[in-house]
């Protein structure tokens, strides 16, 4: 499994100090708005439910969801012991 631009982002923006996320922006040269991969879904769930997606195509279709919406029940905080 390669490294999305997303996992890149929230990693490189822990690594500066960053650990709370209000929203993140993907953006692709897709027919629909660019949605993040299961992976990075997972991750971005670890930070809250709460934080908005604003997925983007170059046609400037836009789409915005809670990471909630896009990936219910994730494995997160509230599973560990």
């Amino acid at each position: 499994m390669s490294v999305c631009a997303e996992r890149v982002a929230i990693f490189k923006a822990i690594s500066e100090g960053s650990t709370k996320f209000e929203a993140i922006a993907v953006i692709g040269d897709t027919d629909k708005p660019c949605s993040p991969c299961g992976a990075c879904r997972q991750v971005i769930s670890e930070f809250g439910e709460e934080i908005f997606l604003i997925m983007v195509n170059l046609k400037g279709d836009v789409k915005i969801k809670k990471i909630g919406e896009l990936l219910p029940e994730a494995f997160g905080k509230k599973d560990l012991l």
